[in-house]
């Protein structure tokens, strides 16, 4: 019985500690002139993964805020303005699939890209302990 309890305690420790181990957040702040922006992983609203993406501007710049699949197809396409702006989005899996996505930024005033790539990865994590009782 205990090792069986323990056992499930390791792999709720092992997902917890690979849950908030990837929930850093991506930034795109390594030079001068580039897109003040990051994009958060916030985890799974309603089985769905759930995204965040934050500018944060001195000044109200505009941009435009394109998401495409692994195909080159736009599934998503707008324009925002603003000096601090926050977006979220919640991506379909049951329509999209597993499929690889590229969130792309681009600054209309200093016509600065960045991308984002968001990719799926599924794990099975079994744990087997063997103890010697006597």
């Amino acid at each position: 019985m205990k090792t069986s309890i323990k056992a499930r305690v390791t792999a709720v420790a092992l997902a917890t500690i690979f849950t908030v181990g990837f929930t850093s957040a991506a930034l795109a702040n390594d030079g001068k002139n580039v897109i003040p922006v990051e994009l958060k992983y916030l985890g799974k609203f309603k089985n769905q993964p759930l995204f965040e993406l934050n500018f944060t501007n001195a000044d109200e710049s505009e941009f435009v805020v394109i998401i495409r699949d692994q195909d080159g197809t736009v599934l998503y396409k707008d324009n925002v303005k603003g000096g601090s702006i926050s977006k979220k989005f919640l991506l379909n899996t049951e329509e999209l699939g597993s499929v690889d996505l590229q969130m792309e930024i681009i600054g209309k005033k200093t016509d600065k890209t960045v991308v984002f790539a968001i990719n799926q990865n599924s794990r099975v994590v079994e744990d087997v302990v063997v103890n010697k009782v006597k």
